[in-house]
């Protein structure tokens, strides 16, 4: 992506108002305060320069006496008390500075916090409204990936508008008092720096460009780095020798971002030295025009010291106030990231007036001339499938890697809505029925199954979160998954935290945490059971158990198991083969023997094997 023009960095401006939005519904009460402290000490400094005036306007004056009385005598005849009040309100005004300052850094501590986390919450929030499609698009990881480091790393825009409000309240302050001396003072300033803002503009822009440039190398980096230090591949890491491997990689794309990053920081600086020069001129230009008027006679002394000050900090406000104003136009870009995520759209929605999930399911599914390509491939998944998935049904698909049986399961769940046909439940269009009802009306698990670093309890609840307290339901899915084995043997049992990302985590074997998996899809108590070759990890003996038991669970509801051991399989009603997408074939274990053809010759390949 080449660098952003300079109408595209003032287009990006219009992120600050849902920004600042965002902050003002996550605390109306802490965004006031902040806003109130700030304007409270953004009049500090004029005020302490001012009384600074007239300090030195008076000291001038008592020395400037004819004959000048001693110390004592001042200080006997009252003469120095409005000289003590403005020392004390001089302190006053340092010690009120320090103590806004504080306070302001708390409330923008506590208002940043609670801004990123609610900032995360909606982005985890929309992203579970996406679907699957997105998830599974390497663009749209990368969109995602940038709007989550701007949950956090943006929440330091939000200081920096606050402080240019303040910042610009002073700078009024201190120009009102240049303009009644003298006004060109102010267009020399001007002119001295904005040079420099429209440089700082310009690599802002470049830095942009160059992190969104990269984001693909980033989530390659952050991968690389996580894979050579990781519990889950430390066994492959070190048995096949990786490290050495993945430390070059990381070398390579670590050497490559420094290359770039050095190659903008060199500009920057060299170009931010001639621009600060500029404005060093600009200043004591000033400054000797000050001194020079101080010695015709038109300034006091005070008002020299006032000028001067007042000058000095302009050029340091003005010359923040423009900065951050190309710094904020630079954040707002990031800011497109993360707003930009919050308009990506479902696709796969519920109707306006959904039809309610049937209770029980009285016909079942029908899939009448569906195809589905995956976004991006040339190559159907399926196409022209037709089959009945009939009420109370155990219906066992089969195929090899490639047929579709994942993306049937897919469809059915609707992660992916067909591209032709129609799939019909009870009769009626799949996309007629409310979108999250019809998932929870199913109980899934896929081969790639997570693992979640939760306890044994929580692994099993999260089948249906809602009833995570029900420590009796959790019981009873872990008995029907024979998981309940796997528990006993836990020190703390569905209390015990498994994984081994936190400490006291209790690592369990592949088959173990496949038991447990399975049990989820008990904990749902659906009324269709869905078992995507979850049980992979387990010997021949143990997945026959498992689906011995899953056929007994399985009386009066409807489900589908994928397995590749057809001595699992052959317990179906009927088993599904399919081939390029479609149904090839279907019947009994028995009747598809008989009949030959592909489930007879992969029956055969898979039984020599145990002869």
């Amino acid at each position: 992506m080449s660098g952003k023009s300079f109408r595209e960095r003032l287009g990006a401006l219009r992120n600050l108002a849902p920004f600042l939005a965002m902050v003002w519904r996550t605390s109306p009460w802490l965004t006031a305060c902040s806003l109130l402290l700030r304007l409270c000490r953004a009049l500090l400094p004029v005020a302490a320069l001012f009384v600074g005036k007239l300090i030195i306007d008076d000291v001038v004056l008592l020395l400037g006496e004819q004959p000048r009385p001693t110390p004592a005598a001042w200080l006997e005849s009252g003469r120095l008390n409005w000289l003590g009040w403005l020392i004390a309100a001089e302190f006053a005004l340092a010690i009120l500075g320090d103590v806004l300052g504080r306070v302001v850094s708390l409330v923008d501590t506590l208002l940043g916090e609670r801004v990123a986390n609610a900032a995360s919450i909606r982005l985890m929030r929309h992203a579970a409204t996406l679907d699957l499609e997105d998830f599974e698009d390497a663009a749209f990881q990368d969109r995602l990936d940038r709007a989550r480091r701007q949950t956090s790393g943006r929440m330091s825009l939000m200081g920096l508008l606050f402080n240019q409000v303040q910042d610009m309240v002073t700078v009024a302050s201190f120009a009102a008092g240049l303009l009644f001396y003298a006004p060109w003072l102010i267009v020399l300033l001007l002119v001295a720096l904005v040079p420099a803002f429209l440089g700082e503009s310009h690599f802002n822009a470049q830095g942009y460009a160059l992190d969104y440039g990269r984001t693909p190398g980033r989530r390659e980096l952050d991968y690389v780095r996580a894979t050579a230090a990781s519990a889950e591949t430390a066994k492959e890491v070190k048995v096949f020798g990786l490290n050495g491997f993945l430390i070059d990689r990381y070398a390579q794309l670590s050497a490559a971002f420094y290359t770039g990053n050095r190659r903008l920081a060199l500009r920057r600086a060299g170009w931010g030295g001639a621009f600060t020069a500029i404005g060093t001129v600009g200043y004591y230009a000033a400054f000797a025009f000050i001194v020079w008027r101080t010695l015709e006679g038109a300034f006091s002394v005070g008002d020299l010291t006032f000028l001067a000050g007042s000058f000095r900090r302009l050029r340091s406000l003005l010359e923040g106030l423009l900065s951050g104003f190309s710094t904020t136009a630079s954040q707002a870009l990031y800011l497109d990231d993360l707003f930009t995520f919050f308009e990506v759209k479902p696709e796969i929605l519920s109707p306006a007036n959904p039809l309610p999930i049937p209770s029980p399911i009285r016909q079942g599914f029908v899939f009448e001339d569906v195809g589905f390509r995956y976004p991006g491939a040339d190559r159907w998944a399926v196409r022209h499938l037709s089959f009945t998935l009939q009420a109370g049904e155990v219906v066992a698909l089969v195929g090899e890697n490639g047929a579709g049986k994942t993306t049937l399961v897919k469809l059915l769940t609707r992660l992916y809505d067909p591209d032709e046909g129609r799939i019909l439940l009870d009769g009626h269009d799949l996309r007629a029925y409310d979108v999250d009802a019809l998932r929870a009306s199913m109980g899934v698990i896929f081969q790639d199954f997570v693992r979640y670093n939760l306890t044994a309890g929580d692994n099993i609840a999260v089948g249906r979160i809602s009833a995570r307290d029900d420590e009796a339901r959790i019981s009873r899915a872990a008995q029907r998954s024979q998981a309940d084995a796997v528990i006993a043997r836990l020190p703390a049992g569905l209390g015990q935290m498994i994984g081994k990302r936190f400490k006291n985590g209790v690592e369990l074997s592949g088959g173990e945490w496949q038991k447990i998996a399975i049990a989820r899809a008990y904990m749902r108590e659906a009324e269709v059971l869905i078992l995507d070759e979850p049980t992979a990890a387990l010997d021949a003996r143990a997945e026959y158990e498992v689906f011995a038991r899953f056929k007994e669970l399985s009386q009066g509801r409807t489900a589908v198991l994928i397995s590749h051991r057809f001595s699992s399989v052959r317990m179906a009603d009927r088993i599904l083969v399919l081939a390029d997408g479609k149904v090839e074939a279907h019947g009994t274990h028995e009747s598809l023997l008989a009949a030959g053809g592909r489930y007879a010759e992969l029956f055969e390949l898979q039984a020599a094997g145990y002869r």
